[in-house]
């Protein structure tokens, strides 16, 4: 089986993505969607986190070869970008939402020297803002971004906008595509059902 569908596989068997085509969720920017993903749950599955960090670091080598340092989002980005970190042997970082309020008032933690070159580990990308301020944020402190690597993408136009804007290269393990065509194969969704997930994904 292909990488593609089998994350999204293993997605769906641990209920980090849920689809409900007739039920729908309301995401905390307010959008109504037939798909929640928490893929926080990955977590809590070894061989599965194990494959995702695989999975990304084959993705890096191939389409970023010259990285020389891996850096997390906060907050789910952060361990995958530690375990991705350990199969490459590179340094790690993670970059905040925004600054702390006390101490050193730091937005990225870790060690990060001008002109090092970085990839983005993120957990989801929706509309791909927050991958993008996580990017303006260490090209501001002098990193050179090459690009993002994500478990998983809800393929939205305004991501694939977003990213083409900025000029940031962006890569998955698996997708929105990939997730239902799975769904239908395990009887999670039944075929009459791919229409309006497909409807919704196009329309947002």
């Amino acid at each position: 089986m292909a990488l593609e569908r089998k994350i999204a596989k293993h997605l769906l068997d641990i209920e980090a993505v849920a689809l409900r085509p007739n039920d729908y969720f309301t995401w905390t920017s307010g959008i109504k969607s037939p798909i929640y993903c928490d893929n926080r749950i990955t977590m809590s599955y070894p061989a599965i986190r194990r494959e995702i960090a695989a999975g990304m670091s084959e993705v890096i080598k191939a389409k970023f070869p010259e990285v020389e340092v891996v850096a997390g989002t906060a907050t789910a980005g952060i361990p995958h970008a530690a375990w991705v970190s350990e199969v490459l042997d590179l340094p790690m970082i993670y970059v905040r939402d925004s600054a702390k309020k006390h101490g050193k008032t730091n937005q990225i933690e870790g060690r990060l020297l001008e002109g090092q070159k970085v990839v983005i580990i993120e957990d989801l990308i929706s509309t791909g803002l927050s991958s993008l301020k996580v990017a303006k944020a260490l090209e501001e402190a002098g990193a050179v971004v090459l690009g993002v690597v994500a478990i998983f993408s809800y393929e939205l136009k305004k991501a694939q906008d977003a990213f083409a804007a900025d000029k940031v290269e962006y890569h998955t393990l698996t997708n929105y595509n990939y997730l239902i065509e799975e769904a239908v194969v395990s009887d999670y969704i039944k075929q009459e059902d791919v229409e309006k997930l497909l409807e919704w994904r196009n329309n947002l």
